[in-house]
């Protein structure tokens, strides 16, 4: 990483039936210990402030999600495929990328157990389901 890159940016959202963005949130670019890579997104206040990302809504597609920003070769298609298309738009080498999605699907795995120690009823926990690993991610 060269120490004249940038280092943050700001990423701008506009919301359903608004007319102006606002900020989503700032993505910083810091260094591991190692001197590895390592980004970290932090969420605007303007952007907390609507409830529209946290509302869960019914699942129309078991093969097709889409993220709110493009992230690979195939735009916003939530899609490990796809994720890792562009590894190095995240200045990532390829098995890095590859373990960061074996990590967060091992993480993600246990989301229930979590949900419900949390207090979560079953019900609150089964409506919530389609909104962690689905079929299609790993098509």
């Amino acid at each position: 990483m060269s120490s004249n890159s940038p280092r943050e940016c700001f990423v701008y959202i506009t919301l359903p039936g608004k007319v102006s963005a606002v900020t989503a949130g700032k993505f910083v670019l810091d260094q591991t210990s190692s001197g590895g890579p390592l980004g970290r997104f932090v969420y605007g206040q303007s952007y907390l402030k609507n409830t529209y990302d946290l509302t869960p809504s019914p699942v129309v597609s078991l093969d097709r999600r889409d993220l709110a920003l493009v992230c690979g070769d195939r735009g916003r298609f939530a899609n490990a495929k796809n994720i890792l298309s562009q590894h190095a738009r995240f200045l990532l080498q390829q098995d890095e990328a590859e373990k960061i999605i074996r990590d967060t699907r091992e993480q993600v795995g246990h989301w229930y157990d979590t949900v419900r120690a949390c207090g979560a009823s079953e019900n609150d926990a089964e409506a919530i389901r389609g909104a962690f690993i689905y079929p299609g991610f790993s098509y």
